[in-house]
């Protein structure tokens, strides 16, 4: 009886001693994904939701088979090289980068080994990311929305929403390289039909006061707000702006109109950011970043905010809401 005591005693003790290396092994073995964003948590939290819904079906779950390591510059861009390369040296297996074009460049400068996986609103050919979009040809592959191609829909539907009763205003942050073709693109669209434009720029918090009063002046009828991560992470501010100069706007994003905004134009990012979350789960399972595709996100969504339009003394036509993926009563 002793001797059997002494045998569970030893058993224990030995487990006691094994489990923290077995704990800290399995740790090891899961892998960490690193998370590069220029924004806030914040102002992603939908967009991560669907991020992992993405790896979860394809078997990831976060805190469980691996680990999903978050870098948020919240607006500092200066920041962004120091917290690209924090992730590198820590070793994740693959690294995340959205909200915009900056935290793609500190990624590229940071690594040119761990797969990188990108979203991106601009052309990745043409910035230079990847050799083309079905072999990007290096480390680095991702999902791509080509907003900059949407230069004629938001003019249109502004148009066929307020009327033509003055110059349309055009917010514009130049912090992307990308924002500058997408104003040109609606330059361009709103030429075709004579519409008369006042664009103008902010790239920080504490100059759309100035901006939204600049657009005021120059008595603009309604306004665009161009796709823009630093426009997404001040959507409450701008929807207020918007509200206190009553001016119906449209925004890149349908979050905006779930806030109160009057109406949306652009990609489903909630869908993007799912397909990012598959393609990660793909360069966990072994794809070579340099052999998969960058995929083309083709998911696009109109929304309208009727409660919104009514206080605007707007009525959007039934041609109007019937187009609409989402109609906010």
């Amino acid at each position: 009886m002793a001797t059997e005591r002494r045998q569970i005693i030893r058993l224990l003790s030995s487990i006691c001693v094994l489990w923290p290396l077995l704990a800290e092994s399995q740790e090891r073995a899961r892998p960490v994904i690193g998370f590069l964003n220029s924004a806030s948590a914040r102002a992603w939290a939908p967009f991560v939701a669907a991020f992992e819904r993405g790896l979860n079906s394809s078997g990831y779950t976060n805190g469980e088979n691996l680990t999903i390591e978050f870098r948020w510059a919240e607006g500092h861009n200066e920041r962004l090289p120091m917290l690209a390369s924090e992730l590198i040296a820590s070793g994740v297996a693959v690294l995340v980068v959205s909200g915009g074009t900056p935290p793609v460049l500190a990624a590229r400068a940071a690594t040119t080994a761990t797969p990188i996986l990108f979203m991106t609103g601009d052309d990745p050919v043409e910035v230079g990311f990847v050799n083309t979009l079905d072999r990007p040809g290096r480390n680095m592959t991702g999902v791509t929305i080509f907003r900059v191609a949407l230069g004629a829909e938001p003019v249109t539907l502004l148009r066929e929403l307020v009327g033509n009763k003055g110059p349309m205003g055009v917010l514009v942050s130049p912090i992307n390289p990308g924002s500058e073709t997408h104003a040109k693109n609606i330059e361009q669209a709103a030429r075709a039909i004579r519409q008369e434009l006042v664009v103008v720029r902010a790239s920080a918090a504490d100059e759309l006061d100035g901006a939204f009063a600049d657009l005021s002046r120059q008595g603009i009828a309604s306004l665009i707000v161009t796709a823009s991560p630093f426009f997404i992470s001040q959507r409450d501010r701008l929807v207020a702006l918007a509200a206190r100069h009553a001016l119906p706007a449209i925004y890149p994003v349908r979050g905006f109109v779930d806030a109160g905004g009057l109406i949306s134009y652009g990609a489903d990012l909630v869908d993007a950011y799912r397909e990012l979350g598959l393609q990660t789960a793909r360069i966990l399972q072994g794809a070579n970043p340099a052999e998969l595709p960058v995929v083309q996100s083709a998911k696009f969504e109109l929304a309208v905010n009727r409660k919104t339009a009514n206080v605007l003394g707007l009525d959007p036509s039934p041609a109007l809401l019937a187009r609409a993926t989402a109609v906010i009563e």
